[in-house]
Formats: structure tokens, sequence, C-alpha cells
């Protein structure tokens, strides 16, 4: 989204907000911005970013070639700060770092513009930090938090911003966005499933290790039909050793819940719906039997409940440990 009126054709009501906002000069002084993976809560925080200081814009739109705009974008600007988790966490140290940047006046304007990516993973000692940032807020100062969980923020941080809510996107015209790019459409089926981000869903299609994760899930499926202890086995030697970060670990769940949702609507006739194995392998057949409508569905909740333990930081090990006990039950 690199105007506002590509953000309209996505986050019609958000985009419509902002507009609004920008026209009026009634900007909030924090903004946050809750939504899936790929939704744009980046790029309308850059495209904010880039209205606030852009020398030359037309109306609302920022033109993308002064110097401003280009320093924003490379992420050199000394007045727009991005902050993200170091590790797991936003740590206290970080926001400290922010506070001794904002003592000073703007470098190049008045403006002040910092944005937290992934706020949700602030640690107490720095949500409390911020908010006083949010309980004294200056004039030249924008704030925009990025987060897919609001809930996982402090309810004093969530009542001094302007929540704005960015709807997943259309997973078949983006399926078909992907298929227009040349991406097969079984892949594309599968990759839509995952992301709503054009670029993380051709990087995903170009990496070779996606294809070998997409292949130790069929193996893992593989052995849960197996009545022994080969599942808890290939868990330690095979599945832990490859996925290592919490990104990783988390987009493994994701295939995971997406390969027993296609067997359960394999189960029940609903093939047209099926994203991660193609509709034709052999190997639904043989799945199938192995687990019962009602075992799916207790599955699927298993998975959830697993992804929900990763963002919580509980020990993957254990969590993939538990998952492969419930499932095998």
């Amino acid at each position: 989204m690199k105007t506002w009126s590509e953000a309209t054709e996505v986050q019609p009501l958000v985009s419509k907000i902002m507009i609004n906002s920008i026209q009026k000069g009634r900007l909030s002084h924090a903004y946050l911005f809750q939504g899936e993976r790929g939704t744009g809560k980046s790029s309308l925080a850059l495209l904010l970013a880039k209205t606030l200081f852009c020398e030359h814009k037309t109306g609302v739109e920022p033109c993308h070639e002064c110097v401003m705009c280009k320093r924003i974008e490379s992420g050199n600007h000394p007045d727009v700060h991005w902050i993200e988790p170091d590790g797991q966490s936003i740590k206290i140290a970080q926001i400290e770092e922010l506070q001794k940047e904002f003592a000073y006046t703007g470098l190049e304007s008045n403006q002040k513009v910092y944005i937290i990516k992934d706020a949700d993973t602030l640690t107490v000692n720095a949500a409390n930090r911020i908010l006083k940032f949010l309980e004294e807020p200056s004039r030249e100062t924008t704030a925009m938090m990025l987060t897919e969980n609001s809930q996982s923020i402090l309810p004093t941080i969530r009542s001094r911003c302007q929540m704005l809510d960015l709807r997943p996107l259309n997973p078949v015209h983006f399926q078909q966005q992907l298929i227009e790019e040349d991406i097969p459409k079984s892949n594309a089926r599968l990759l839509s499933a995952l992301t709503n981000n054009l670029h993380d869903a051709h990087e995903l299609h170009q990496d070779e290790s996606f294809v070998q994760a997409r292949r130790l899930v069929i193996q893992l499926i593989e052995m849960f039909t197996r009545d022994s202890d080969d599942a808890y086995l290939f868990i330690h030697q095979k599945w832990i050793p490859f996925f290592k970060d919490r990104l990783e670990q988390e987009q493994a769940l994701d295939l995971l819940l997406l390969a027993f949702r296609d067997l359960l609507y394999f189960h029940i006739d609903k093939k047209d719906s099926i994203v991660f194995f193609e509709q034709n392998d052999e190997r639904l057949d043989q799945f199938i039997l192995s687990f019962t409508e009602e075992s799916m569905i207790y599955i699927l909740q298993y998975i959830l409940e697993a992804k929900r333990k990763l963002k919580q930081h509980v020990q993957p090990t254990l969590v993939m440990e538990q998952l492969t006990l419930q499932i095998q039950r």
C-alpha cells in the first residue's frame, strides 16, 4: 500500500478514517493498529509517517520522491523511530533510549513519530514507560502501535490510543493475484491461506525450507496414523531441530492446522476448500481412515491451543510434546 488510494481498496474503513483526520488536521496523538499478519499495519504506519513529513504532498498523498519520503522509506529519518522486539519482547532499555531521543526537539522538523511493532510483546516495565508518553502527549508527537493481539496490551494503553481494526484480506482475491504473478494454483491456494502479504507469499514460494516444512508436516501426520511412539521421536529428531525460531514454529503449526482442516473438509466432502493437499492426493484417503470427524475437530482445537501457548512463550518442545500426546489419544 504505497498510496491512500491503494489503502482504501485494501482497508476501506480504516483508510477513510485516516484520510478524514489528515484532511481536517485532527490526527490523534496515538494509534493502535490491530489486525492479522499481512493486513497492512506496517504499510499504513509507513504511509502515515510519509504523509506527516512529505515536502510535496498532493492532497493527502505523499510524493514518495522527496528527501523526507525516501529517508522514511529507507528507515533513515532521524525523527521517525521504529521499535521492534529485541528477541521475544520489547524491553525497557529500548523505551528508555526512545525517551532520550524524544528529550530533544526534532532534528529536521518539530514533528516526531515512533512506531512500535508487535506492541503486545512490551514487557510490563516497558509498557509502563510508554504509558507515560501517552499520558503526556505532545502536539508534535505521533505514536503508532502495531499488534495482532490488542487484548495483550495494557488496558490503560489501549484507552489512550485510537484503535483501528484492520480486516482480514479476501483470500480468494489474494489467491487470484498470486496466480496472475505466475505462482501455480496449488501453491497460491496454500499461500493465500497462510498470509495476506504479497512479499511474504513470494518469499515463501521461493524458499526451499518452506517445501521441506510442508514435507515434515505430511510426515508427522503419517506418524500419527501409526500405533507407536514414532510421532514422539519424530518431534525430537526432526521437528524441533528444523523449526528453530518462534516465527518458524508458528508457521509450522499453521501448516499442521491447514493440513488437518483439509482432512476434515475431505471427510465431509468439501474438497473444493482443500488448500494444503492437492485435491487428488492419494494420501487423503489413507489419512482419513485414521481420524474420525469428531477427532479431527478436537485436533484442530489442540493445534490452536498450541499456537496460543507459543504466543505466551511456553517452551516450544513442551508445546509439541503435549500436542503430540493429545493427537495420539
